[in-house]
Order: structure tokens, then C-alpha cells, then sequence
């Protein structure tokens, strides 16, 4: 490998959160390498909601825009690949790529995401982002007062239960399996008259993503026009936990500026938070972009 430009931050991720660290950074005057292999986890969703000034836009066409007016600062480099090592040096870190590169800088910000493990029923994957949605708040609104399903069991289904019925109330409850709803939650469901579909779930019939029913493994089907899951998910990249960052709940530990508890590494995004949405992604970039230019200029000062 051969060791390429020295940087004052490396940003491991280029969708929203790293686009928007690498901006806050930009105008900074530092200078900042993003490592991004365009893999971002809404690259299915048709359109981005509840994000002012761009509701209804496609999220491909909003980063294609952040990524303009980021490049637009001279000390801002974008390198399409993958970041395959990380390891910390007297002088920062440096990062290997899937083509035997290496970069070095003097802090990272891993904008890397997460990976969503769907189940192994067929047709999940193809709708996912599209009629099989995780957020009511970014999709809800577009199947208003139309036939939802929810794929969940337990305090997931009735959360999902209590939540779902503010856009419609012809929804139903696919546990794929036995019932571990407890008998107050049950009562609940049955007061607002919710059904509840033990029969596991053979199949989502679909076309191109746009769901029509929930085949079920008896051979019935149910007619809907969108489900709701809440997938489990894991660290797209392994580095952070490789480097030491404390990892809780799937999610990186971060504080108030997104700083890990490795000093000089800092993470934003989808990594270290629940809250999946744009907004929050831009929001946690800015904080990161700002929190190491700060701590930049208090060593260097």
C-alpha cells in the first residue's frame, strides 16, 4: 500500500450526515477526505418526507444537490470506494480502502450507517422503502386512510398498534407466528378493534415494490397497500467497534457533539441513533463537523 495525502478528517460514509459534516467542515477551511461506496440504506424510497424544502423530493436527487454544494469548497475530496481498515497512529489514524489505498488523518467521523436485516420472506426486499416502510412519520401520510399491515410481535406490534391508527384505522397485525403480546396489550387491540393474524407470512405479492397483498403460509391472502416492520439492523462497518468505540444496543455512544469514547473519532448518522430521518442525519453531520473543528482548533490553538 502506499500512503496518500495527509487529512484533518477523514469522513467514512457520503450520504446526509457525512455530507453534512463534510460542509459544516468545508466552511471550516479543513480539509476533509469523504470515503463513500454510494450504498445508502433509502436508495429503494421513491421520495423523502417530512424534510422542509425538500418534501416529495427523491433522496437521490437531494444528495446529488448536498454533494454539488459540498464539493463546491476546495478542500473537500470525494473518493467512491470502501473503507476495509482502520487503526490509530501517533498522529491520528490511518484507513485502508477495498483497492489497497491508504489515507491518513487526524480524526475520523464514521457517517457509515446501518444494515437492515429484513426476514427471509420473499418480496420484503423488493418493497422495502417503497409499500414496506419503517416510519410513519417519513410514509405515513402518503397511505393515509388506506389498508396497512404490520409485521410485529410483542411491544413492537402494539406500539406499532397505538401509533398507526392516527393515519388509518384499517390496519391489521401479522405476528408471523404465536402471539407474545400480553393479555392487557391483546385487550387493548381488541377495544379498537384490531386483528391479529397468528399464520406466518409466506410472501408479500407485489409489483416492482408496490405491494397488493400479504400471502400468508395457509394460502390466503390479505389485501393491503402498505406494511409497516421494524427491522432489526447492525453496524454497516465493523471499524468502530475494531477501534474501540463503545457500542450499545447495536447503536455507537455518542455525546451531545457526537463524539465516541475513542478520543478523535466522532459518529453521525443512522450508527449512533434511533431516530431515522434525514433531518436528524443532517443535523448529527453538523454537530460532528463542528465538534472536531472545535477540538482541532483548541490542540493546534
Amino acid at each position: 500500500m502506499s500512503l496518500k495525502q495527509q487529512y484533518d478528517v477523514i469522513i467514512i460514509g457520503g450520504s446526509f450526515a457525512g455530507l453534512s459534516a463534510a460542509m459544516a467542515l468545508g466552511r471550516s477551511r479543513r480539509q476533509v477526505l469523504i470515503i463513500d461506496n454510494n450504498q445508502p440504506c433509502n436508495r429503494q424510497t421513491p421520495h423523502s418526507h417530512n424534510l422542509i424544502a425538500h418534501d416529495g423530493d427523491t433522496p437521490a436527487s437531494i444528495k446529488a444537490k448536498a454533494l454539488e454544494q459540498v464539493l463546491a469548497y476546495n478542500t473537500v475530496t470525494l473518493l467512491e470506494n470502501t473503507v476495509v481498515k482502520a487503526e490509530r497512529t501517533p498522529a491520528g489514524f490511518v484507513i485502508g480502502t477495498a483497492d489497497n489505498q491508504e489515507f491518513a488523518s487526524a480524526k475520523l467521523i464514521f457517517a457509515s450507517g446501518v444494515k437492515d436485516e429484513l426476514p427471509p420472506i420473499p418480496g420484503l426486499q423488493e418493497c422495502w422503502g417503497i409499500t414496506l416502510i419503517h416510519c410513519p412519520y417519513c410514509h405515513g401520510y402518503e397511505v393515509s386512510d388506506k389498508r396497512l399491515g404490520a409485521i410485529a410481535n410483542g411491544d413492537i406490534a402494539y406500539h406499532l398498534a397505538g401509533l398507526l391508527p392516527n393515519w388509518s384505522t384499517n390496519l391489521t397485525i401479522f405476528t408471523n407466528g404465536a402471539v407474545t403480546l400480553s393479555e392487557e396489550q391483546l385487550a387493548k387491540l381488541k377495544e379498537h378493534n384490531i386483528p391479529i393474524i397468528e399464520t406466518p407470512v409466506r410472501s408479500l405479492i407485489h409489483q416492482q415494490g408496490v405491494l397488493s397483498a400479504i400471502e400468508l403460509s395457509d394460502g390466503k391472502r390479505v389485501d393491503l397497500d402498505a406494511v409497516f416492520i421494524r427491522p432489526s439492523s447492525t453496524q454497516h462497518s465493523p471499524l468502530p467497534a475494531a477501534l474501540g468505540c463503545e457500542i450499545k444496543d447495536g447503536l455507537i455512544v455518542v455525546d451531545e457533539l457526537q463524539r465516541t469514547t475513542v478520543p478523535g473519532i466522532y459518529a453521525a448518522g443512522d450508527n449512533s441513533t434511533r431516530f431515522r430521518a434525514l433531518s436528524m442525519a443532517i443535523a448529527a453531520g453538523t454537530k460532528a463537523g463542528a465538534g472536531v473543528n472545535w477540538e482541532i482548533l483548541e490542540e493546534r490553538f
